[in-house]
């Protein structure tokens, strides 16, 4: 029974994200129920990472089995066909050993989150950055972000309702750039909390106006308490970019 491995590009806005769920369209229910439409299997995908709703990616990974072989590049181009007009994309297919899994074989995870600072309404990015009018200092929030690199306890960067079994997390890279009135936070890890990259944007957002300062920062961390950290920032301006697997 082939393996295949999927890279996929999609616009969460209008869906509850990336796993099936009874109060709409997910990602996952799009993509199963076009690869039905191809083949006429009815089977389930594994996903790298489960997005929430509103939230997008420019190159999240899946892995499936069927029970026929296709070449790789039919499953692609046949179900990007059967997805029709949905914000969801197959980028790129590859058959893959049996052993391999989206999820637990990965060893990494990077997100970019998008702000975009200015007083005047988006037209182009609404819906796709977070709009900040007040104006944000992205040197500031560097120096915020460097507190939180490394192995900590995240419990103040944890939503209530995450499932990991511990909120201990290594978190590899925490880089504020900016372009212009463009500010982009990328984070790399093996694995993230439920929220996690939220809560810290929101947190370092808090640094950028000047509300809080470096040392607020390492408080909340160490308070290990998610009232102690600042709001979650919105979720349409989170990208999961990419996924990494050892080669």
């Amino acid at each position: 029974m082939p393996r295949y491995r999927v890279t996929i590009e999609y616009d969460g806005t209008d869906l509850v994200g990336w796993q099936r769920q009874t109060n709409g369209p997910s990602v996952q229910q799009y993509i199963e129920e076009a690869i039905a439409r191809f083949c006429g299997e009815d089977i389930r995908i594994q996903g790298a990472g489960r997005t929430d709703a509103g939230v997008h990616a420019y190159g999240q990974v899946a892995s499936f089995d069927l029970t026929d072989r296709h070449e790789p590049r039919t499953v692609k181009n046949a179900v990007n066909h059967h997805l029709g007009s949905s914000r969801i994309s197959i980028l790129d297919c590859e058959e893959v050993s049996e052993d391999f899994n989206a999820r637990f074989s990965a060893t990494g995870r990077s997100y970019i989150y998008r702000i975009i600072n200015r007083q005047a309404r988006l037209a182009l990015d609404a819906g796709y950055a977070w709009h900040v009018k007040r104006e944000l200092d992205h040197k500031a929030m560097q120096h915020g972000a460097e507190i939180l690199i490394g192995k900590h306890d995240f419990s103040s960067f944890r939503a209530a309702a995450c499932q990991a079994k511990s909120p201990i997390k290594t978190l590899s890279k925490l880089d504020v750039v900016r372009s212009g009135d463009v500010i982009e936070c990328h984070v790399s890890a093996p694995s993230f909390l439920h929220n996690q990259v939220r809560a810290m944007v929101g947190t370092l957002s808090l640094v950028g106006t000047g509300q809080w300062n470096v040392d607020d920062v390492r408080s909340a961390l160490a308070a290990r308490d998610r009232q102690k950290a600042g709001p979650n920032a919105p979720p349409w301006g989170l990208y999961l970019s990419s996924v990494s697997y050892d080669s």
